[in-house]
């Protein structure tokens, strides 16, 4: 039976920001961290293990999130996750941040506070939309794309593979 621990994969600062965001959803009973190059959180909690210790560690975290920024690192960490353990992976969603109804959100991504995720949006797997960024109408952001704080995705636009927009910038990329 799955519990309801989370780990996080990357105790920088994504991994801090992931787990104040999954604290505040109110959903997990443990939240700890795994990091290859720390042993410390950016928030100063302890780091349980490496992610070599995934696969031994899976038995007692149900849920996993990657909160690393390199897209690259990010899509290379869900394939080791989705081989080598039984965990699911989730997605966190800042309760103060807003997507619409009609909006898909993959696995495993994270939706920081005040990010808009409007009308009919497709985010697929791995994507992090950081504070204040805003994905307009019938988009679509494809895998381990990150928005940084306060950039736009225009209308009808989609944003390749592993794309990463800086803090400020605006994308248009029309279907």
């Amino acid at each position: 039976m799955k519990n309801n621990n989370l780990l996080i994969v990357g105790a920088g600062s994504y991994g801090a920001v992931a787990e104040e965001i999954a604290e505040t959803m109110g959903c997990f009973e443990k939240i700890a961290f795994v990091d290859d190059f720390r042993t410390v959180s950016a928030n100063g909690k302890s780091v349980i293990g490496t992610t070599k210790q995934l696969q031994a560690l899976s038995e007692q975290f149900g849920n996993v999130v990657v909160a690393v920024g390199l897209s690259k690192k990010r899509e290379d960490l869900f394939e080791e996750i989705r081989e080598k353990t039984s965990c699911e992976i989730v997605s966190l969603i800042s309760p103060r941040a807003y997507v619409s109804p009609n909006a898909q959100v993959g696995k495993g991504c994270i939706i920081e506070p005040m990010a808009v995720i409007h009308t009919n949006c497709v985010i697929s797997d791995g994507c992090i939309i950081s504070a204040g960024a805003v994905v307009n109408h019938f988009c679509k952001c494809l895998e381990y794309v990150h928005l940084d704080c306060n950039s736009t995705v225009e209308g009808e636009s989609v944003v390749p593979f592993g794309v990463k927009l800086c803090g400020g910038e605006v994308y248009n990329g029309k279907k």
